[in-house]
């Protein structure tokens, strides 16, 4: 080991690197996963288990931002979080697709969120629909105007139908009377059954609470 000797090369520059050259390579570089997640903590205010998921594939993290970046008043970044970590992971997951090969957009994506935010459909027909996108590549609201899933929030519609369920069942609104008040989950069902799901499920849980209160008397 001690024949191995370095000398000198008088033929060679001394090499001087300028601290501005070593910050233009460094603005260069593609961010770091770690430094990536740090970001999505602090600007997207996401947990760091959310903002590790996401960062852990650079096309999900891309999607992700490009979602978020057309979601103004449609969903906050949680949100967007949520639905891309949970129903859309599962729906990749189930066909075996990575982000790239996926049929649905970030901007359809964020469509069908407004739709579910603005109680144009509810959560669960969401997630039917955002099925429906995926194996079909339709938009969100193609399906629901052509399905006829849009969501009924009309409290004088639903109001006749409240009715109907608290006068077939008198025996549970009897029940829920006397204290059994998780019956008014029960009887939500039923209105909703009588609804294909469609009714509003806070409207309907509203209309229920305030009529079984009329019933005390």
């Amino acid at each position: 080991a001690h024949d191995y000797r370095y000398f000198p090369e008088p033929d060679l520059p001394p090499l001087e690197i300028s601290r501005e050259w070593v910050e233009e390579l460094r603005a260069q570089l593609p961010e770091l996963p770690d430094a990536k997640r740090a970001r999505f903590i602090a600007q997207y205010s996401l947990s760091g288990y959310d903002a590790g998921v996401l960062v852990a594939d650079k096309g999900v993290a891309d999607y992700y931002e490009a979602a978020v970046a057309t979601a103004v008043n449609k969903a906050d970044p949680k949100t967007v979080a949520n639905w891309v970590t949970g129903e859309l992971f599962r729906l990749m997951k189930e066909t075996g697709r990575e982000i790239g090969g996926v049929p649905v957009s970030p901007q359809a994506l964020v469509e069908l969120i407004g739709l579910v935010k603005d109680g144009v459909i509810n959560l669960n027909t969401g997630k039917e629909v955002l099925a429906e996108m995926f194996a079909s590549g339709r938009s969100a609201r193609q399906i629901v105007e052509e399905r006829g899933l849009a969501q009924i929030s009309d409290a004088a519609a639903l109001e006749r139908i409240v009715a109907q369920v608290l006068e077939e069942n008198p025996q549970q609104v009897d029940e829920y009377l006397g204290g059994r008040v998780k019956l008014l989950g029960w009887l939500m069902g039923q209105v909703m059954k009588a609804t294909r799901g469609k009714a509003n499920p806070q409207v309907v849980r509203e209309l229920l609470q305030a009529e079984l209160e009329a019933r005390r008397g």
